[in-house]
């Protein structure tokens, strides 16, 4: 059987080891029975999180807001500012109030710590759909 299978690239930015595992954990192998599988790219640092994406290949970036030195609201407005066609954005923000500040960053969806695995996947589905079907976010 040697069906190739497509599949999405996710790229996880967290200097939290933990935190990626995860969302990695949370997403597993697809995170929804209609959607492809997934591969992910764990980046720890801001640099190599922009210059993977500036690289291409990546679907859709996980970026935890909290982490240290550069959140991931930032990286999520600088990454929609300074790379041509980047993927759509997935902030993983400290609590619910902070999910103004996703609309700011231009991140298209927002999960809050302490992480729903449940949250985490439906999320990164949507992501996908709106990928997959052609749906792009404008600003």
């Amino acid at each position: 059987m040697s069906s190739t299978e497509p599949t999405t690239t996710i790229l996880v930015y967290s200097d939290d080891r933990t935190t990626r595992e995860q969302v990695r954990l949370a997403i597993g192998r697809r995170p929804a029975a209609d959607l492809p599988k997934v591969e992910f790219v764990e980046v720890a640092t801001p640099a190599v999180a922009i210059r993977t994406l500036d690289a291409g290949g990546i679907d859709i970036a996980v970026l935890d807001g909290e982490a240290v030195p550069a959140g991931g609201m930032g990286l999520a407005r600088t990454i929609k500012e300074e790379i041509y066609n980047a993927p759509p954005v997935l902030v993983l923000i400290g609590r619910p109030q902070d999910a103004w500040l996703a609309t700011w960053s231009r991140a298209e969806a927002v999960v809050s710590h302490p992480l729903d695995p449940i949250a985490v996947a439906s999320a990164v589905a949507g992501l996908m759909r709106r990928r997959t079907s052609g749906v792009t976010a404008t600003s």
